[in-house]
């Protein structure tokens, strides 16, 4: 996924759910969160609740990295 696109202004909480400089163990457990967090950043509106969301989604992606590392 190209976390680099210039056609939608993305979020600037989207720049933590880039994952090319994990491990590549790593990746495949971020990857699958970068594509869900992208495709909700460019389809939703901007505002509050897409805030939130995107931020708890982090959160998640976080755990579920950590998760992988045990």
């Amino acid at each position: 996924m190209d976390t680099n696109s210039t056609e939608v202004a993305q979020s600037p909480i989207m720049k933590f759910f880039e994952y090319e400089h994990l491990p590549e163990q790593l990746q495949v457990v971020s990857a699958q969160l970068c594509e869900v967090a992208f495709h909700l950043d460019s389809t939703l509106p901007a505002g509050d609740e897409k805030t939130a969301g995107l931020r708890k989604l982090l959160e998640a992606k976080d755990c579920f990295v950590r998760a992988s590392l045990e």
